[in-house]
């Protein structure tokens, strides 16, 4: 690539550069980003091979597989290699022709290819058997020595893998699992989900602990966590507010009963001083939140309630 890109100006083959690294470094976990990255490049140098085939992969990442097909197919006229030829059938895949697919899988380009990129060709070929509902064909299509082979490659987990899909499919379960397995075995660096598929044929769950029961009631959580002792002072803190409130009811009352019966001097008396009865209530601010006015009867804003 770096080869490729000394045919550029230093300043702009710099800048290209800078795009494809990012493009690379983006590529898996954030396809869209990769892509925006190789719009660039692809503007600032579109007949460097490399900058087309890295504008098709991101494309191809992206689902874009008409896009990713036509760089792809301009890579391989300015390079004359048939590297590209797998990823060029699955894009025909990805459009709904997976006839296509078949047919370039039966070219003269695929002998051409490395071990690797024809073990890749029967993938793409498999799964083009599939999309066509021959199921059956494609089991057969993914026999092959590599398939066989007891040696791990870097495409060894994902062949056995589709293999074992591929005989899940027909309803060869037993089988399936066994590839599974073997698949999981060979997964070294985590490509495939064979552990899950595992478990989910031996019929494992795995629930998440941290999920509160939904079936209790907000708050019930605390109350049916809180036990002996935390019960007690729940019950206690409980207890006290019925006590205030009562405590409230009955200083009304003493309050209404001076009123009524005070008269004359009597009642002078009464208004001028203490008596120790309860009527110096009277003119007691009342204690806050019990009128609907302080802390405690201030509506709650939305955002305290969030």
């Amino acid at each position: 690539m770096r080869q490729e890109l000394m045919s550029l100006p230093k300043t702009l083959a710099e800048d290209v550069a800078r795009n494809l690294v990012m493009v690379a470094k983006l590529l898996d976990e954030d396809p869209e980003q990769a892509y925006g990255y190789s719009r660039v490049a692809l503007r600032l140098a579109s007949r460097v091979a490399a900058v087309r085939e890295a504008a098709g992969f991101a494309s191809y990442a992206t689902g874009k597989y008409a896009e990713a097909l036509a760089e792809f197919r301009a890579a391989r006229r300015m390079t004359g290699s048939v590297e590209l030829w797998p990823v060029m059938a699955d894009c025909e895949r990805g459009m709904g022709r997976p006839e296509r697919a078949l047919a370039m899988a039966g070219e003269p380009e695929v002998q051409k290819l490395d071990r690797a990129g024809q073990v890749e060709m029967r993938l793409v070929a498999a799964g083009a058997r599939r999309d066509m509902g021959q199921a059956d064909a494609a089991v057969v299509t993914l026999q092959s020595p590599e398939l066989a082979s007891h040696s791990i490659q870097p495409w060894t987990a994902r062949l056995r893998y589709a293999y074992a899909d591929a005989l899940l499919a027909v309803g060869r379960e037993d089988e399936a699992r066994e590839w599974f397995a073997k698949a999981l075995e060979a997964d070294q660096g985590g490509t495939t989900d064979a552990s899950d598929r595992l478990a989910e044929l031996d019929g494992v769950e795995f629930v998440d602990a941290l999920v509160p029961d939904e079936d209790l009631e907000p708050g019930a959580e605390d109350v049916a966590e809180a036990g002996g002792e935390d019960a007690a002072e729940i019950g206690a803190e409980a207890g006290a507010e019925d006590a205030v409130e009562e405590a409230g009811a009955d200083a009304s009352d003493v309050v209404g009963d001076v009123s009524a019966d005070a008269t004359g001097d009597r009642a002078e008396e009464t208004a001028g001083e203490p008596t120790g009865d309860g009527s110096d209530l009277v003119d007691r601010e009342p204690a806050e939140g019990q009128d609907g006015t302080g802390d405690a009867g201030t509506p709650a804003r939305d955002d305290d309630r969030d």
